[in-house]
């Protein structure tokens, strides 16, 4: 395994964060560890989720379109405290270039919990889909 593999953060369990009920390994790690690409929105998304919890700032940006990235995410900054779970709501694929996908991630800061309700736009460009951006539901 070379250095830079051998210094990437991974979950505590072997289960992947994103909820699939899957090993990280054949779930999410195929994407933030290994390079393959998601084939689906649904799977982008799902392995964003997981990003954000292992605080992989490099995957989430090489994964959001161009067009609508950040700079940076200070993610160590801006991270809640615990990420404790993901449902996802609904994935549509209304063109092939374009889809979205409703989800529930759920998080604590200081003990507090917190729900993020949202419907993230994906466009599939060059052989891989990328995060566009959402719109954030109240409930």
């Amino acid at each position: 395994m070379n250095t830079e593999a051998a210094n990437l953060k991974t979950p505590h369990s072997p289960y992947c964060p994103c909820g699939s009920s899957k090993q990280y390994s054949d779930c999410c790690g195929r994407y933030l560890d290994h390079g393959e690409v998601a084939t689906t929105a649904e799977h982008l998304m799902r392995s964003r989720y997981t990003a954000y919890t292992l605080n992989r700032e490099d995957y989430l940006l090489a994964t959001w379109h161009h067009s609508a990235r950040p700079g940076s995410l200070e993610l160590a900054n801006n991270t809640p405290n615990q990420w404790v779970g993901l449902t996802v709501k609904g994935h549509e694929q209304s063109a092939p270039d374009r889809a979205i996908v409703e989800f529930i991630a759920r998080y604590k800061i200081n003990g507090r919990a917190y729900r993020l309700h949202e419907i993230s736009r994906f466009m599939h460009e060059g052989g891989a889909w990328f995060y566009l951006d959402g719109d954030i539901l109240q409930d």
